[in-house]
């Protein structure tokens, strides 16, 4: 039987910076390199980017990078992976069109890249990969299965179940995700950001249902806001302008680039009628677009508000919609533009991520996931902890047990033998890299690493081995430390914390309340408040618990 290791060095407990390594005997796999926004207290930072340590380290082992989707969650450190570790890249059309542009301009040559279809099926080395089309936001979004002995370990990538798509480029191959779920899955990664929404995430997330009423009754001419990387959004905008008879005015020149780019690719036709010109920018039949990644789209339109945008300025008339629905890390922008926006008495209206649903997986998309390859092993993935959790409490409730459930914090390996799940209590460096406006990680310019928790505050690990029936602890507890070396009586406190695990886990068992899960996020709390009494520090707490 194959050694398989599954892990993350970005994406787990976080929003973005998604990257994940799967590791089968002499081979590894990375899947996207992905990026976020810096928080509103990371002055001088622009972006945070995966720890590539592991990579570096194993780099003559690493045969592919597969790249899901051109999303900045996805992208978004990829320069920096190439500018340290040459890695063969697999991906589709569309993601390599956009891809290509950004190695340009950081002058990175000599890069492998592999077209591939959406639905495919190819070797990688010794290992058979398998693709499948996806719905996502962005067009030519795939998922894959890679193939070992104990069966196929299946990423979904970001993902909603819309029959209705209309689009090739957008829509979901159901037939081959059937035929994939027909082999064996040994383990399957799906997204957890929807998980707390019920039903389906379509129809949803579409734009055309709620802009309807508010272009009928806007009185001049309407502005609007969207994200970048919404592409599917901006063709319903510009499908809702040639039904109304209006234009659209793309303020952001690379978004009317990439509506060429779908074009050459036979993806989609935008009708040459709706496009404005300049000249038509101030006609109350234009629907101005204003387009960009995370806080820049509101950055932009705060320009415009105030009168520093070169090409556009606000008439008192306008309509001005907020299609771009507050995320993690653009808050301060968002409430800022909006104050500006009343500041004039502009009619504002804003929708809300309640209205107009993100393209992510909710309950019923993920269960469709669990009934079509019904894995060995469920492993929730990109999300913060509560979405993890939330999506495990899904598989729970479709009957999967606790012991078939990992939830991974970043650089937590899991590591599976002989077909079972043998450890989860190895570590790699996942570090945050905070990487300034100089968009490089060479020698000399600003990269900081975030230690505060690691190196200030420490990690301590620790496991415990139960029997799976009787829930009796068997081996254990191991605890490991780091970053506490320095403390006085760390030993005790080593100690006092493996106390806490076993009472923890006794106690649950003894008032038949015990679930993998609950008990992991007990400890976790028990133990850091603990340590931050004694200590004074708020280290990492990573319990794991193994059932056998």
């Amino acid at each position: 039987m194959d050694n398989i290791k599954i892990f993350s060095l970005g994406g787990q407990d976080e929003d973005g910076r998604n990257m994940y390594v799967v590791e089968n005997n002499d081979e590894i796999f990375l899947i996207d390199a992905g990026s976020k926004e810096a928080g509103t207290g990371q002055l001088g930072v622009e972006k945070i980017i995966p720890d590539f340590t592991f990579i570096k380290q194993n780099r003559k082992r690493v045969k592919a990078l597969f790249i899901t989707h051109a999303h900045d969650d996805a992208i978004g450190s990829l320069t920096h992976l190439l500018e340290e570790v040459r890695v063969p890249i697999y991906t589709t059309a569309l993601t390599a069109e956009i891809i290509k542009p950004m190695l340009e301009k950081k002058n990175i040559k000599n890069v492998e890249i592999n077209i591939i279809k959406r639905s495919d099926e190819f070797r990688v080395g010794k290992t058979r990969i398998r693709t499948f089309a996806m719905t996502n936001s962005v067009p030519d979004a795939f998922g894959l299965a890679i193939s070992t002995k104990s069966g196929n370990i299946v990423y979904t990538s970001e993902f909603i179940i819309d029959y209705d798509i209309g689009l090739h480029a957008f829509a979901s191959d159901i037939v081959e995700l059937a035929e994939i779920g027909k082999e064996k899955t040994f383990a399957l990664l799906t997204e957890s950001v929807g998980s707390s929404r019920e039903g389906y995430t379509a129809p949803k997330h579409k734009i055309s249902h709620v802009l309807e009423s508010h272009i009928d009754q806007a009185p001049a001419r309407i502005v609007i806001t969207s994200y970048a990387q919404n592409i599917y959004r901006v063709i319903e905008l510009a499908e809702l302008c040639q039904r109304n008879h209006k234009k659209l005015f793309f303020h952001d020149k690379n978004m009317l680039e990439m509506m060429h780019t779908l074009k050459r690719l036979d993806y989609y036709h935008m009708p040459e009628e709706v496009v404005a010109t300049l000249d038509d920018v101030n006609d109350n039949e234009t629907i101005v677009l204003v387009t960009g990644d995370g806080s820049e789209v509101f950055n932009k339109m705060f320009a415009i508000t105030s009168g520093e945008d070169n090409r556009l300025s606000l008439k008192k008339d306008d309509t001005v919609i907020i299609a771009s629905p507050i995320v993690a890390g653009v808050e301060v922008e968002a409430i800022q533009l909006e104050n500006e926006l009343y500041k004039d008495d502009h009619m504002v209206i804003t929708i809300d991520k309640d209205e107009l649903l993100a393209m992510h997986a909710s309950q019923e998309d993920l269960k469709m996931m669990l009934y079509l390859f019904k894995p060995r092993y469920y492993i929730p993935v990109k999300g913060n902890y509560r979405h993890l959790a939330g999506n495990a409490d899904l598989a729970m409730g479709l009957g999967y047990t606790a012991d078939r459930i990992v939830i991974l914090d970043n650089g937590q390996v899991a590591t599976f033998e002989k077909n079972r799940l043998k450890s989860a209590s190895n570590m790699v460096s996942a570090e945050d890299v905070m990487v300034d406006g100089t968009d490089s990680l060479e020698e000399g310019s600003l990269v900081l690493k975030d230690r505060e928790t690691l190196s200030t505050d420490g990690v301590i690990i620790i496991g415990v081995l139960i029997d799976h029936k009787t829930k009796e602890i068997i081996g254990g507890p191991d605890i490991q430390s780091r970053g506490l070396i320095y403390v006085r009586d760390a030993n005790h406190i080593l100690k006092e914390v493996s106390k806490i695990m076993v009472d923890t886990l006794n106690q649950a068992v003894k008032d038949n309340r015990y679930t993998n899960i609950d008990v992991r996020t007990e400890v976790r709390s028990k133990a850091g408040r603990y340590v931050s009494k004694e200590t004074g520090k708020r280290p990492m707490i990573l319990p794991s618990i193994i059932e056998i």
